[in-house]
């Protein structure tokens, strides 16, 4: 190796990303996009000063725990950072960084979808389409929700919030919410979004519930019996955070009642092998392989990211997007 930091790309990277990781760094990549075990993640780390991964690596306490001392830097590829105990991180000295802001459009356009999919009973839909159980028309065929001046409830108006918000003003949709913090009054009312100080006082609000928090000890089952009996019979569901934020067994009894018509989901609790098998057979359930930031402009957005974070860390300045 060379007088360059070493980076250990966990994962295989957009081409462009790749491409300046080898110019600027001495890079170990994973060209056959293996994921790896925890044993191994330290094993590899051993001959690097830094580490990109994805949120399909779990850096867990002990993971980190048996780092070594040359690693200074974990820079994710992802907005999310539940998969990285930050804590141990911090006690250990190793910076963490996330990339925001560049996957935001990407993700409100997938809640959209997964709005409008489990709206208009796409899942079915495409069943009927494929496995030539399309055999007529009438007025009583697949009718679904109509989300058009309806109300859009977001739950964490950051950034993917506020953009899914804009998007669904498109759909002449009002707009509630709750945040830790409220909006400034200028942002709020280019939103034309309606505050709510509780989660309990927005749900009721709710046609549409839009998840958008991170996943967090205080998030963890957000979306719990309780609360979803608080949304208006017939309700949507949306959720691009993160699958620890909703109780499945909630989330499919109120399914199954009908208390809740149906739900958009692109992020599940055990994926992507161990996701409650009632969300692979519910037809009101519109699932969606967790590709909220999944386009060509965002995965190397947010590349190009994770490398200024670290081009800042080796300068050693501040990056801009430390969590830890």
């Amino acid at each position: 190796m060379g007088d360059k930091p070493v980076v250990f790309a966990t994962r295989k990277l957009p081409e462009a990303v790749e491409a300046r990781l080898v110019r600027d760094y001495e890079a170990i990549l994973n060209p056959d996009d293996k994921l790896y075990t925890a044993d191994e993640l330290v094993e590899i780390s051993a001959g690097a000063d830094a580490i990109l991964p994805c949120h399909t690596e779990k850096f867990t306490a002990e993971v980190i725990a048996r780092l070594p001392e040359r690693v200074k830097a974990i820079a994710n590829f992802s907005v999310g950072y539940d998969h990285v105990d930050t804590a141990a991180a911090k006690q250990r000295g190793i910076i963490v960084t996330n990339t925001p802001d560049v996957l935001s459009d990407a993700t409100a356009e997938i809640a959209i979808l997964c709005m409008l999919g489990a709206a208009r009973r796409a899942t079915e839909g495409v069943a009927l389409v494929r496995e030539a159980g399309w055999k007529d028309w009438s007025p009583a065929f697949m009718v679904g929700t109509q989300t058009t001046g309806k109300r859009f409830g977001v739950i964490g108006m950051g950034r993917v919030g506020q953009v899914a918000a804009k998007r669904a003003r498109g759909f002449d949709m009002a707009v509630h919410y709750t945040k830790r913090s409220r909006l400034d009054a200028e942002t709020e009312a280019a939103l034309g979004a309606t505050y709510h100080a509780t989660i309990e006082e927005l749900l009721p609000q709710c046609d549409v519930l839009s998840l958008h928090c991170p996943a967090t000890p205080e998030t963890t089952g957000l979306l719990n019996a309780e609360r979803i009996a608080l949304l208006p019979k017939g309700a949507i569901v949306v959720n691009t955070a993160r699958g620890a934020v909703i109780d499945d067994a909630a989330l499919i009894a109120a399914l199954k009642s009908g208390h809740v018509a149906a739900a958009g989901l692109d992020v599940f609790n055990g994926e992507p092998t161990d996701i409650h098998p009632a969300y692979r057979k519910h037809p009101k359930v519109f699932p969606l392989p967790h590709i909220g930031s999944a386009t060509l402009e965002t995965r190397d957005g947010m590349g190009f990211r994770a490398l200024d974070n670290l081009d800042a860390i080796f300068a050693g300045k501040e990056p801009v997007d430390r969590v830890a």
